[in-house]
Protein backbone atom coordinates (compact mmCIF):
# COMPACT_ATOMS: atom_id res chain seq x y z
CA UNK A 1 0.00 0.00 0.00
CA UNK A 2 1.42 3.39 -0.99
CA UNK A 3 1.80 6.22 1.49
CA UNK A 4 -0.27 9.16 0.23
CA UNK A 5 0.69 11.92 2.66
CA UNK A 6 3.37 13.11 5.04
CA UNK A 7 1.14 12.10 7.95
CA UNK A 8 0.93 8.57 6.49
CA UNK A 9 4.72 8.44 6.22
CA UNK A 10 5.27 9.60 9.79
CA UNK A 11 2.71 7.09 11.07
CA UNK A 12 4.53 4.31 9.19
CA UNK A 13 7.89 5.46 10.59
CA UNK A 14 6.45 5.41 14.12
CA UNK A 15 4.97 1.95 13.59
CA UNK A 16 8.43 0.78 12.49
CA UNK A 17 9.89 2.08 15.75
CA UNK A 18 12.01 4.76 14.09
CA UNK A 19 10.28 7.98 15.28
CA UNK A 20 11.02 10.10 18.35
CA UNK A 21 8.34 12.61 19.32
CA UNK A 22 9.83 15.66 21.06
CA UNK A 23 7.17 17.18 23.28
CA UNK A 24 9.15 19.95 24.98
CA UNK A 25 9.41 23.34 23.21
CA UNK A 26 12.50 23.63 20.99
CA UNK A 27 13.56 26.75 19.10
CA UNK A 28 13.35 26.81 15.32
CA UNK A 29 16.39 29.11 15.50
CA UNK A 30 19.43 26.76 15.57
CA UNK A 31 18.27 24.45 18.40
CA UNK A 32 16.30 22.05 16.19
CA UNK A 33 19.24 21.91 13.81
CA UNK A 34 21.71 21.06 16.59
CA UNK A 35 19.46 18.27 17.86
CA UNK A 36 19.00 16.96 14.31
CA UNK A 37 22.74 17.12 13.55
CA UNK A 38 23.62 15.02 16.59
CA UNK A 39 20.84 12.56 15.71
CA UNK A 40 21.87 12.18 12.06
CA UNK A 41 25.39 11.24 13.09
CA UNK A 42 24.21 8.31 15.21
CA UNK A 43 24.81 4.78 13.81
CA UNK A 44 22.63 4.04 10.76
CA UNK A 45 21.37 7.64 10.65
CA UNK A 46 19.52 7.85 13.95
CA UNK A 47 15.73 8.12 14.34
CA UNK A 48 13.31 10.48 12.62
CA UNK A 49 12.26 13.43 14.81
CA UNK A 50 8.90 15.14 15.20
CA UNK A 51 9.09 18.42 17.11
CA UNK A 52 5.55 18.86 18.41
CA UNK A 53 6.05 22.32 19.98
CA UNK A 54 8.23 24.48 17.71
CA UNK A 55 9.31 27.58 19.63
CA UNK A 56 9.13 30.53 17.25
CA UNK A 57 11.49 33.56 17.23
CA UNK A 58 8.76 35.69 18.87
CA UNK A 59 8.47 33.23 21.77
CA UNK A 60 5.18 31.67 20.69
CA UNK A 61 4.55 27.96 20.14
CA UNK A 62 3.64 27.06 16.56
CA UNK A 63 0.66 24.71 16.17
CA UNK A 64 2.46 23.16 13.16
CA UNK A 65 4.84 20.31 14.15
CA UNK A 66 8.20 19.98 12.39
CA UNK A 67 9.40 16.65 10.97
CA UNK A 68 13.12 16.21 10.32
CA UNK A 69 15.44 13.30 9.46
CA UNK A 70 12.41 11.52 8.02
CA UNK A 71 14.52 9.99 5.21
CA UNK A 72 17.63 9.58 7.32
CA UNK A 73 18.13 5.81 7.29
CA UNK A 74 18.16 2.95 4.81
CA UNK A 75 15.01 1.50 6.42
CA UNK A 76 13.07 4.78 6.15
CA UNK A 77 14.14 5.31 2.53
CA UNK A 78 12.81 1.83 1.74
CA UNK A 79 9.62 2.67 3.64
CA UNK A 80 9.20 5.89 1.65
CA UNK A 81 9.46 4.00 -1.64
CA UNK A 82 7.51 0.91 -0.57
CA UNK A 83 10.35 -1.60 -1.04
CA UNK A 84 12.39 -4.01 1.06
CA UNK A 85 15.60 -3.12 -0.80
CA UNK A 86 16.37 0.06 -2.72
CA UNK A 87 17.77 -2.07 -5.56
CA UNK A 88 14.22 -3.34 -6.20
CA UNK A 89 13.40 -0.04 -7.90
CA UNK A 90 16.50 -0.32 -10.07
CA UNK A 91 15.52 -3.88 -10.95
CA UNK A 92 12.11 -2.65 -12.15
CA UNK A 93 13.77 0.04 -14.27
CA UNK A 94 16.19 -2.51 -15.73
CA UNK A 95 13.28 -4.80 -16.61
CA UNK A 96 11.51 -2.00 -18.49
CA UNK A 97 14.70 -0.98 -20.29
CA UNK A 98 15.20 -4.55 -21.48
CA UNK A 99 11.55 -5.03 -22.44
CA UNK A 100 11.40 -6.53 -25.95
CA UNK A 101 8.37 -7.58 -27.93
CA UNK A 102 8.47 -11.41 -28.06
CA UNK A 103 7.47 -13.55 -31.00
CA UNK A 104 4.08 -15.25 -31.08
CA UNK A 105 0.64 -14.22 -29.89
CA UNK A 106 1.01 -15.70 -26.38
CA UNK A 107 4.33 -13.94 -25.90
CA UNK A 108 2.81 -10.60 -26.90
CA UNK A 109 -0.16 -11.17 -24.60
CA UNK A 110 2.24 -11.84 -21.71
CA UNK A 111 3.53 -8.26 -22.07
CA UNK A 112 0.11 -6.68 -21.57
CA UNK A 113 0.17 -6.63 -17.74
CA UNK A 114 3.53 -4.78 -17.75
CA UNK A 115 2.33 -2.28 -20.34
CA UNK A 116 -0.95 -1.79 -18.45
CA UNK A 117 1.01 -1.17 -15.23
CA UNK A 118 3.09 1.52 -16.94
CA UNK A 119 -0.10 3.23 -18.16
CA UNK A 120 -1.27 3.72 -14.57
CA UNK A 121 1.56 6.04 -13.58
CA UNK A 122 0.70 9.48 -15.06
CA UNK A 123 -0.46 11.93 -12.35
CA UNK A 124 -4.14 12.75 -12.17
CA UNK A 125 -5.71 16.13 -11.46
CA UNK A 126 -8.29 15.76 -8.71
CA UNK A 127 -11.63 17.56 -9.00
CA UNK A 128 -13.15 19.35 -6.03
CA UNK A 129 -11.38 21.03 -3.13
CA UNK A 130 -8.08 19.26 -2.33
CA UNK A 131 -6.71 18.74 1.17
CA UNK A 132 -3.85 21.16 0.47
CA UNK A 133 -6.36 24.04 0.12
CA UNK A 134 -8.42 23.51 3.26
CA UNK A 135 -6.93 26.77 4.60
CA UNK A 136 -6.16 29.67 2.24
CA UNK A 137 -4.24 32.92 2.82
CA UNK A 138 -4.02 35.65 0.18
CA UNK A 139 -3.09 39.31 0.01
CA UNK A 140 -2.24 40.92 3.34
CA UNK A 141 -3.10 37.70 5.19
CA UNK A 142 0.06 36.03 3.82
CA UNK A 143 2.74 35.87 6.49
CA UNK A 144 5.62 33.40 6.27
CA UNK A 145 6.58 34.32 9.83
CA UNK A 146 3.73 32.11 11.05
CA UNK A 147 5.40 28.99 9.62
CA UNK A 148 8.04 27.14 11.72
CA UNK A 149 10.80 27.71 9.16
CA UNK A 150 14.25 26.86 10.49
CA UNK A 151 17.52 28.74 10.61
CA UNK A 152 19.99 25.87 10.70
CA UNK A 153 23.48 27.42 11.16
CA UNK A 154 24.72 30.57 12.95
CA UNK A 155 26.08 32.37 9.87
CA UNK A 156 23.14 31.55 7.59
CA UNK A 157 21.61 34.57 5.88
CA UNK A 158 18.26 33.77 7.51
CA UNK A 159 15.56 31.12 7.60
CA UNK A 160 15.37 28.57 4.80
CA UNK A 161 12.94 26.10 3.31
CA UNK A 162 15.19 23.05 3.08
CA UNK A 163 12.93 20.21 1.89
CA UNK A 164 10.65 21.79 -0.73
CA UNK A 165 9.26 20.64 -4.06
CA UNK A 166 9.77 23.67 -6.31
CA UNK A 167 7.42 23.35 -9.30
CA UNK A 168 8.01 25.23 -12.57
CA UNK A 169 7.16 24.77 -16.24
CA UNK A 170 9.44 24.78 -19.27
CA UNK A 171 8.15 27.70 -21.39
CA UNK A 172 9.31 25.98 -24.59
CA UNK A 173 7.87 22.50 -24.13
CA UNK A 174 5.29 23.03 -21.41
CA UNK A 175 6.90 20.19 -19.46
CA UNK A 176 6.82 20.34 -15.68
CA UNK A 177 9.89 20.24 -13.43
CA UNK A 178 9.92 19.50 -9.72
CA UNK A 179 13.23 20.37 -8.06
CA UNK A 180 14.56 20.47 -4.53
CA UNK A 181 16.38 23.75 -3.99
CA UNK A 182 17.04 25.76 -0.87
CA UNK A 183 14.74 28.79 -0.60
CA UNK A 184 15.49 31.74 1.68
CA UNK A 185 12.81 33.75 3.45
CA UNK A 186 13.24 37.43 2.56
CA UNK A 187 10.11 38.80 4.17
CA UNK A 188 6.51 37.96 5.00
CA UNK A 189 5.63 37.61 1.31
CA UNK A 190 8.98 37.22 -0.45
CA UNK A 191 11.51 34.44 -0.99
CA UNK A 192 14.89 34.10 -2.73
CA UNK A 193 15.19 31.15 -5.13
CA UNK A 194 18.59 29.44 -5.08
CA UNK A 195 18.56 28.09 -8.63
CA UNK A 196 22.00 26.67 -9.45
CA UNK A 197 22.92 27.11 -13.11
CA UNK A 198 22.95 23.36 -13.79
CA UNK A 199 19.36 22.86 -12.59
CA UNK A 200 16.16 22.81 -14.68
CA UNK A 201 14.49 25.55 -12.64
CA UNK A 202 17.33 27.92 -13.53
CA UNK A 203 17.01 27.02 -17.22
CA UNK A 204 13.28 27.82 -17.12
CA UNK A 205 14.00 31.15 -15.43
CA UNK A 206 16.61 32.09 -18.06
CA UNK A 207 14.13 31.31 -20.85
CA UNK A 208 11.42 33.41 -19.18
CA UNK A 209 13.91 36.24 -18.73
CA UNK A 210 14.71 36.14 -22.46
CA UNK A 211 10.98 36.36 -23.18
CA UNK A 212 10.45 39.14 -20.64
CA UNK A 213 7.60 37.23 -19.01
CA UNK A 214 6.77 36.59 -15.37
CA UNK A 215 7.43 33.03 -14.30
CA UNK A 216 4.87 31.18 -12.16
CA UNK A 217 6.37 29.15 -9.33
CA UNK A 218 4.80 26.89 -6.73
CA UNK A 219 6.54 25.43 -3.67
CA UNK A 220 4.94 22.35 -2.11
CA UNK A 221 5.91 21.17 1.37
CA UNK A 222 4.98 17.67 2.45
CA UNK A 223 2.76 15.30 0.52
CA UNK A 224 3.56 11.69 -0.29
CA UNK A 225 7.16 10.65 0.48
CA UNK A 226 7.89 9.26 -3.00
CA UNK A 227 7.06 12.60 -4.64
CA UNK A 228 9.27 14.50 -2.23
CA UNK A 229 12.14 12.11 -2.99
CA UNK A 230 11.52 12.47 -6.75
CA UNK A 231 12.15 16.22 -6.46
CA UNK A 232 15.71 15.40 -5.38
CA UNK A 233 16.34 12.79 -8.10
CA UNK A 234 18.48 13.71 -11.15
CA UNK A 235 15.84 12.83 -13.73
CA UNK A 236 16.27 13.63 -17.45
CA UNK A 237 14.40 16.84 -18.37
CA UNK A 238 11.74 14.96 -20.36
CA UNK A 239 10.71 12.82 -17.36
CA UNK A 240 7.98 14.32 -15.17
CA UNK A 241 8.89 13.90 -11.49
CA UNK A 242 5.26 13.14 -10.58
CA UNK A 243 5.18 10.46 -13.27
CA UNK A 244 8.35 8.98 -11.77
CA UNK A 245 6.78 9.20 -8.31
CA UNK A 246 3.76 7.28 -9.60
CA UNK A 247 6.15 4.62 -10.91
CA UNK A 248 7.85 4.42 -7.51
CA UNK A 249 4.53 4.25 -5.64
CA UNK A 250 2.90 1.95 -8.18
CA UNK A 251 0.01 4.37 -7.85
CA UNK A 252 -0.61 7.73 -9.59
CA UNK A 253 0.05 10.98 -7.76
CA UNK A 254 -3.07 13.11 -7.35
CA UNK A 255 -2.65 16.77 -8.24
CA UNK A 256 -4.80 19.88 -7.91
CA UNK A 257 -4.89 23.25 -9.65
CA UNK A 258 -3.10 26.05 -7.84
CA UNK A 259 -5.35 28.97 -6.93
CA UNK A 260 -3.37 31.91 -8.30
CA UNK A 261 -1.26 30.46 -11.14
CA UNK A 262 -1.53 27.89 -13.89
CA UNK A 263 0.44 25.11 -12.21
CA UNK A 264 -0.58 21.84 -10.57
CA UNK A 265 0.34 20.98 -6.99
CA UNK A 266 0.23 17.70 -5.02
CA UNK A 267 -3.30 17.45 -3.64
CA UNK A 268 -1.96 15.98 -0.38
CA UNK A 269 0.75 18.60 0.17
CA UNK A 270 0.73 19.95 3.72
CA UNK A 271 1.62 23.53 2.77
CA UNK A 272 1.70 25.19 -0.68
CA UNK A 273 3.31 28.55 -1.45
CA UNK A 274 2.19 30.04 -4.78
CA UNK A 275 3.76 32.98 -6.54
CA UNK A 276 5.89 34.27 -9.39
CA UNK A 277 9.35 35.51 -10.31
CA UNK A 278 9.62 38.68 -12.40
CA UNK A 279 12.80 38.49 -14.54
CA UNK A 280 12.73 42.25 -15.07
CA UNK A 281 13.40 42.85 -11.38
CA UNK A 282 16.84 43.14 -9.85
CA UNK A 283 18.22 40.01 -8.24
CA UNK A 284 18.39 39.83 -4.46
CA UNK A 285 21.23 38.77 -2.19
CA UNK A 286 20.78 35.18 -1.02
CA UNK A 287 22.96 33.46 1.60
CA UNK A 288 25.33 32.66 3.16
CA UNK A 289 24.09 29.12 3.82
CA UNK A 290 25.61 26.20 5.73
CA UNK A 291 25.60 23.69 2.87
CA UNK A 292 25.95 19.95 2.30
CA UNK A 293 29.66 20.42 1.64
CA UNK A 294 30.11 21.10 5.36
CA UNK A 295 31.16 24.67 4.56
CA UNK A 296 29.17 27.87 4.15
CA UNK A 297 28.34 28.74 0.56
CA UNK A 298 28.82 32.44 -0.01
CA UNK A 299 26.07 34.97 -0.53
CA UNK A 300 25.22 35.71 -4.15
CA UNK A 301 22.48 37.22 -6.30
CA UNK A 302 19.38 35.14 -7.10
CA UNK A 303 15.79 35.76 -8.26
CA UNK A 304 13.10 37.02 -5.89
CA UNK A 305 9.78 35.16 -5.64
CA UNK A 306 6.64 37.14 -4.82
CA UNK A 307 4.01 35.11 -2.95
CA UNK A 308 0.41 35.34 -4.14
CA UNK A 309 -1.12 32.64 -1.91
CA UNK A 310 -0.31 30.24 0.92
CA UNK A 311 -2.60 27.23 1.27
CA UNK A 312 -2.45 24.31 3.67
CA UNK A 313 -4.21 21.44 5.36
CA UNK A 314 -6.13 22.10 8.57
CA UNK A 315 -3.48 20.16 10.47
CA UNK A 316 -0.28 20.43 8.44
CA UNK A 317 3.16 19.08 9.27
CA UNK A 318 6.19 21.13 8.24
CA UNK A 319 8.97 18.99 6.66
CA UNK A 320 12.57 20.13 7.06
CA UNK A 321 16.07 18.79 6.73
CA UNK A 322 19.54 19.88 7.68
CA UNK A 323 22.69 19.81 5.60
CA UNK A 324 26.26 20.22 6.79
CA UNK A 325 29.28 18.11 7.58
CA UNK A 326 28.47 14.53 6.52
CA UNK A 327 26.97 12.13 7.25
CA UNK A 328 23.56 13.81 7.18
CA UNK A 329 20.02 12.94 6.07
CA UNK A 330 20.78 13.88 2.47
CA UNK A 331 23.25 10.98 2.24
CA UNK A 332 20.32 8.55 2.40
CA UNK A 333 18.39 10.44 -0.29
CA UNK A 334 21.52 10.33 -2.44
CA UNK A 335 22.09 6.66 -1.66
CA UNK A 336 18.59 5.86 -2.92
CA UNK A 337 19.39 7.71 -6.14
CA UNK A 338 22.63 5.74 -6.46
CA UNK A 339 20.82 2.40 -6.25
CA UNK A 340 17.80 3.40 -8.36
CA UNK A 341 19.74 4.89 -11.27
CA UNK A 342 22.43 2.21 -11.66
CA UNK A 343 20.53 0.54 -14.57
CA UNK A 344 20.29 3.88 -16.39
CA UNK A 345 24.01 4.53 -15.94
CA UNK A 346 24.69 1.07 -17.38
CA UNK A 347 22.92 2.06 -20.61
CA UNK A 348 25.73 4.53 -21.24
CA UNK A 349 28.50 2.60 -19.50
CA UNK A 350 27.51 -1.10 -19.69
CA UNK A 351 30.75 -2.43 -18.16
CA UNK A 352 29.94 -0.85 -14.78
CA UNK A 353 29.16 -3.56 -12.22
CA UNK A 354 28.40 -1.21 -9.32
CA UNK A 355 29.15 2.29 -8.09
CA UNK A 356 29.01 4.16 -4.80
CA UNK A 357 29.11 7.78 -3.65
CA UNK A 358 30.50 7.74 -0.08
CA UNK A 359 29.17 10.24 2.45
CA UNK A 360 32.47 12.11 2.79
CA UNK A 361 32.43 12.77 -0.95
CA UNK A 362 29.14 14.74 -0.65
CA UNK A 363 27.89 13.14 -3.89
CA UNK A 364 30.03 14.99 -6.42
CA UNK A 365 33.50 14.95 -4.87
CA UNK A 366 34.15 11.19 -4.92
CA UNK A 367 32.65 8.24 -6.81
CA UNK A 368 33.81 4.62 -6.70
CA UNK A 369 33.00 2.37 -9.68
CA UNK A 370 33.75 -1.31 -10.27
CA UNK A 371 33.95 -2.55 -13.85
CA UNK A 372 34.13 -5.83 -15.74
CA UNK A 373 37.45 -5.06 -17.39
CA UNK A 374 37.75 -6.72 -20.81
CA UNK A 375 40.53 -4.75 -22.53
CA UNK A 376 43.43 -2.41 -21.74
CA UNK A 377 42.59 1.22 -21.11
CA UNK A 378 38.97 0.43 -20.28
CA UNK A 379 39.14 2.25 -16.94
CA UNK A 380 39.92 5.49 -18.79
CA UNK A 381 37.05 4.90 -21.20
CA UNK A 382 34.73 4.52 -18.18
CA UNK A 383 36.05 7.68 -16.50
CA UNK A 384 35.32 9.85 -19.52
CA UNK A 385 31.95 8.18 -20.15
CA UNK A 386 30.89 8.93 -16.57
CA UNK A 387 32.09 12.53 -16.86
CA UNK A 388 29.85 12.81 -19.92
CA UNK A 389 26.70 11.50 -18.20
CA UNK A 390 24.19 13.88 -16.59
CA UNK A 391 25.11 15.24 -13.16
CA UNK A 392 27.91 12.64 -12.99
CA UNK A 393 29.71 15.25 -15.09
CA UNK A 394 30.29 17.19 -11.86
CA UNK A 395 32.21 14.32 -10.21
CA UNK A 396 35.57 15.61 -9.04
CA UNK A 397 37.34 12.30 -8.27
CA UNK A 398 36.55 8.91 -9.84
CA UNK A 399 38.17 5.70 -8.57
CA UNK A 400 37.81 2.72 -10.94
CA UNK A 401 38.38 -0.80 -9.59
CA UNK A 402 37.84 -4.36 -10.83
CA UNK A 403 34.51 -6.17 -10.50
CA UNK A 404 35.62 -8.30 -7.52
CA UNK A 405 35.94 -5.19 -5.31
CA UNK A 406 32.92 -4.28 -3.18
CA UNK A 407 32.54 -0.55 -3.81
CA UNK A 408 29.98 -0.28 -1.00
CA UNK A 409 32.85 -1.00 1.42
CA UNK A 410 34.91 2.19 1.42
CA UNK A 411 37.85 0.67 3.30
CA UNK A 412 38.06 -2.21 0.82
CA UNK A 413 38.11 0.22 -2.11
CA UNK A 414 40.91 2.31 -0.66
CA UNK A 415 42.88 -0.79 0.40
CA UNK A 416 42.76 -2.16 -3.16
CA UNK A 417 43.22 1.20 -4.87
CA UNK A 418 46.20 2.33 -2.82
CA UNK A 419 47.89 -1.04 -3.42
CA UNK A 420 47.12 -1.11 -7.15
CA UNK A 421 48.13 2.34 -8.32
CA UNK A 422 51.35 3.87 -9.45
CA UNK A 423 50.39 7.56 -9.09
CA UNK A 424 52.27 8.87 -12.10
CA UNK A 425 51.00 6.10 -14.39
CA UNK A 426 47.44 5.62 -13.15
CA UNK A 427 46.08 9.12 -12.50
CA UNK A 428 44.25 11.03 -15.25
CA UNK A 429 43.39 14.73 -15.05
CA UNK A 430 40.60 16.37 -17.03
CA UNK A 431 38.74 19.69 -17.10
CA UNK A 432 35.03 20.37 -17.13
CA UNK A 433 32.03 21.63 -15.17
CA UNK A 434 32.08 21.29 -11.39
CA UNK A 435 29.42 21.84 -8.77
CA UNK A 436 28.71 25.53 -8.14
CA UNK A 437 29.23 24.87 -4.41
CA UNK A 438 32.82 23.69 -5.01
CA UNK A 439 34.80 26.44 -3.28
CA UNK A 440 38.20 24.97 -4.28
CA UNK A 441 37.80 25.02 -8.07
CA UNK A 442 39.95 27.46 -10.00
CA UNK A 443 36.88 29.16 -11.47
CA UNK A 444 33.23 29.30 -10.44
CA UNK A 445 31.52 26.09 -11.66
CA UNK A 446 34.52 25.13 -13.85
CA UNK A 447 37.61 23.24 -12.83
CA UNK A 448 39.65 20.06 -12.95
CA UNK A 449 38.83 16.41 -12.22
CA UNK A 450 40.91 13.39 -11.33
CA UNK A 451 40.40 9.78 -12.42
CA UNK A 452 42.28 6.95 -10.71
CA UNK A 453 42.71 3.63 -12.53
CA UNK A 454 42.95 1.15 -9.64
CA UNK A 455 42.29 -1.94 -11.77
CA UNK A 456 44.79 -4.75 -12.27
CA UNK A 457 47.24 -3.67 -14.97
CA UNK A 458 47.63 -5.63 -18.17
CA UNK A 459 50.83 -6.14 -20.23
CA UNK A 460 49.28 -4.01 -22.99
CA UNK A 461 49.11 -1.17 -20.46
CA UNK A 462 52.87 -1.36 -20.03
CA UNK A 463 52.94 -3.55 -16.91
CA UNK A 464 55.55 -6.29 -17.34
CA UNK A 465 55.96 -7.46 -13.73
CA UNK A 466 54.01 -10.31 -12.11
CA UNK A 467 50.73 -9.17 -10.50
CA UNK A 468 50.22 -10.76 -7.05
CA UNK A 469 47.10 -12.55 -5.83
CA UNK A 470 45.02 -11.37 -2.87
CA UNK A 471 45.51 -13.24 0.40
CA UNK A 472 42.38 -15.39 0.92
CA UNK A 473 41.87 -18.37 3.25
CA UNK A 474 40.60 -21.56 1.62
CA UNK A 475 36.90 -22.46 2.05
CA UNK A 476 37.56 -25.79 3.81
CA UNK A 477 39.45 -24.06 6.63
CA UNK A 478 36.80 -21.36 6.89
CA UNK A 479 34.07 -23.99 7.19
CA UNK A 480 36.02 -25.89 9.87
CA UNK A 481 36.50 -22.72 11.92
CA UNK A 482 32.83 -21.77 11.47
CA UNK A 483 31.84 -25.05 13.15
CA UNK A 484 34.11 -24.52 16.17
CA UNK A 485 33.58 -20.77 16.52
CA UNK A 486 30.86 -20.99 19.17
CA UNK A 487 33.22 -22.89 21.48
CA UNK A 488 35.99 -20.30 21.34
CA UNK A 489 34.36 -17.57 23.47
CA UNK A 490 35.48 -14.75 21.19
CA UNK A 491 32.04 -13.43 20.25
CA UNK A 492 30.46 -12.67 16.90
CA UNK A 493 32.91 -11.90 14.11
CA UNK A 494 31.98 -11.34 10.49
CA UNK A 495 33.41 -14.00 8.15
CA UNK A 496 35.50 -12.54 5.35
CA UNK A 497 34.14 -13.01 1.83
Amino acid sequence: MSLDSLADFIAAIEKAGELVRITRPVRTHLEMAEIADRTMKLPDGGPALLFEKPLMPDGSISPIPVGINLYGSRKRMCLALGVERLDEVGDRIAEMIQLKVPDGLMGKLSMLPKLAEMAKYPPRVRSGKPACQEVVYQGDDINLDTLPILQTWPQDGGRYLTLPMVITRDPKTGGRNVGMYRVQVQGKRELAMHWQRHKSGAAHWREMADRGEKMPVVIALGGDPASLYSGSAPLPPMIDEFLFSGFLRKNPVELAKALTCDLDVPAEADIVIEGYVDPSEDLVMEGPFGDHTGFYSLADLYPRMHITAVTMKKKPIYPATLVGRPPMEDFWLGHATERIFLPLLRITVPEIVDYHMPAAGIFHNLVFASIDKQYPGQAYKVMHAMWGTGLMSLSKVLVIVDKDVNVQDEQEVWWVALNNIDPKRDVEFARGPVDVLDHASQHFSFGSKMGIDATRKWPEEGFTREWPEKIVMDDATKDAVDKMWGELGIGAVKRER
